[in-house]
Formats: C-alpha cells, structure tokens, sequence
C-alpha cells in the first residue's frame, strides 16, 4: 500500500473506526486517541492487510485496542460502552420536545447505555457492530473470528438480553 492508497484508506475508514471507539470507550478523547493508534498500527502493517479485508481488520484491531484500553481503565464500570447517541434517541422524539420530554429522552437513553454495556460479551461486541455499525453478519463473523451461525445466536441472544433487561426497568 502507498501513501496515496493508504490516504485513502483513511479517509474510507476513519469515521467508522472512530465510531467503533466511541461505542465501546463512550468517550470522544480515548475514541480520538483509538483512531489515531489504529491508523498508526494500519501503516506498520500496510504491506500485510490485504484490501478486501481491509474493514474487518481495522474493526478488529479498534476492537482489541478499545479492550485493552478498558482493562487498563480504573473505571471501567458502567460507562465502559456507549452504544446509542443522543441524536438518535432525540430524533424519536418529538419535533420540538419540552424540557421534561428532554430530560426523559436523556434517562433512557443512559438506561440503554448502561443496559448494553451491562451485557457480557461476545453479545455486546455484536450488538454495537450489527445494530450501531450496521456490519453485516459476515463482516461481524470475520471481525470477531467467529462462525457466521454463531454471529447471528450471539445477535438473537443479545437483542433478548437487551429487552429483558430493559422491560425489568421502571419506566422514567
């Protein structure tokens, strides 16, 4: 790969890397920090990847990095994933919500972030690149090494966990 190929590659990448990051982190620093160490790791190893898998190994390594930042993380408890934005949960709502409608909006969505990142993996990794990422089962499987059968158990598994999980909480 050169510079130009490896150029573009960045700029094919870099918001679906950083996203990763920030799903897994759900912080815009360590997620900025993740990019820049999976770009630096890209360009060690540009002679290596192969350009048909070039998406599945970025996610695969902005997984591994997320992971190991985490366990380095002394607070690595419930904050440990965000999996849903604000604007996604904001757009749900009403046109122009009050701030009651707001500040409800804002509890469920920490609900649902905390939830997701209460789940033990391999679900969670699942669900952020399935329902976040919107990566294709294969594209999962390839990322986390896994069967494609086993990807879509994990999935099923995980959207139950989910809504068990969410359905036991008191509504806001």
């Amino acid at each position: 790969m050169r510079l130009a190929e490896f150029e573009e590659a960045v700029e094919a990448h870099k918001n679906r890397v950083f996203s990763l990051a920030y799903y897994i982190l759900g912080r815009h620093a360590d997620a900025e920090e993740i990019l820049q160490e999976v770009l630096l790791r890209l360009w060690r190893h540009r002679r290596k990847v192969e350009a048909p898998r070039l998406g599945a190994w970025l996610a695969r390594v902005t997984r591994n990095a997320c992971y190991d930042r985490l366990r380095r993380r002394s607070s690595a408890g419930r904050d440990a994933i965000r999996a849903v934005e604000t604007a996604q949960l904001e757009r749900a709502a009403a046109p122009q919500p009050d701030p009651e409608a707001r500040a409800t909006t804002a509890e469920m969505l920490d609900r649902v972030r905390d939830e997701i990142a209460g789940l033990p993996e391999p679900f969670k990794s699942v669900l952020i690149l399935r329902e976040i990422q919107e990566l294709k089962y294969r594209e999962i499987s390839e990322i986390l090494d896994l069967p494609l059968n086993t990807v879509r158990v994990y999935l099923h598994r995980g959207r139950r966990r989910l809504r068990e999980r969410l359905a036991s909480l008191p509504l806001p």
